[in-house]
């Protein structure tokens, strides 16, 4: 089963931002933030677009299935 990879850490830490605010700005829990960065949670599909959007690239820049 493929496994969910993330550079939401790398996007978030060049701007300076700190999951408890890119949480604020996405309408969830900072700990829903942890999880994406660690890998341990899937986001829906409008989380994933709204996080994108936040840092201007594409969802496939945040997040892609690997093997």
């Amino acid at each position: 089963m493929p496994t969910l990879k993330t550079n939401l850490k790398e996007y978030r830490e060049n701007k300076n931002m700190k999951q408890s605010e890119l949480a604020e700005l996405v309408g969830v829990r900072r700990e829903t933030i942890v999880h994406l960065e660690n890998g341990k949670y899937n986001p829906s599909l409008k989380l994933a677009m709204d996080i994108a959007k936040i840092f201007g690239v594409t969802v496939e820049k945040l997040f892609e299935f690997v093997d």
